[in-house]
């Protein structure tokens, strides 16, 4: 007997690249932004008119790693350095693996159940567009990671 799971769905995925595409306005970047579900699997995507076609497949691979991993894709990233613990994960996984910031996993109830993937920007905007898609979820769903809050 399988095991229910929970997952996002496209109503969620939709209201996130609504605020994702708001968030890019602010940089006048067209942006790729991607939703991936519990799974890992595109759920929605969108690329904005002029959005540079390299960043297709990195949106949906931050997604896609940030899900896989339940990690951030920057904090990923700090653990993937020469001499870290995880050197060279970025070459797993059929090389879907992206390592550094814009991708981040949704949680509820500390159970991952999908992931947003940005690029365009900077990693600090791209980081910017995911964390304003995150925000479109109800609070239930929206647990920002801790190190993605300010403590400033």
């Amino acid at each position: 007997m399988s095991k229910p799971f929970e997952t996002l769905t496209l109503a969620d995925a939709k209201r996130m690249l609504n605020a994702g595409e708001a968030e890019a306005g602010k940089f006048a970047i067209p942006y790729n932004i991607a939703v991936v579900d519990a799974g890992g699997h595109l759920l929605s995507f969108t690329r904005q008119d002029g959005a540079m076609t390299g960043c297709i497949d990195l949106a949906i691979n931050k997604a896609y790693t940030a899900c896989a991993f339940h990690q951030p894709t920057h904090v990923l990233g700090e653990l993937a350095q020469p001499a870290a613990e995880l050197f060279g994960i970025q070459h797993s996984n059929a090389g879907k693996i992206v390592i550094f910031g814009g991708g981040i996993p949704i949680r509820r109830n500390s159970a991952v159940i999908g992931a947003i993937g940005a690029s365009a920007g900077t990693v600090a905007q791209d980081i910017a567009v995911a964390t304003a898609a995150l925000g479109a979820l109800e609070p239930s769903i929206m647990e920002i990671p801790a190190t993605l809050i300010d403590r400033s």
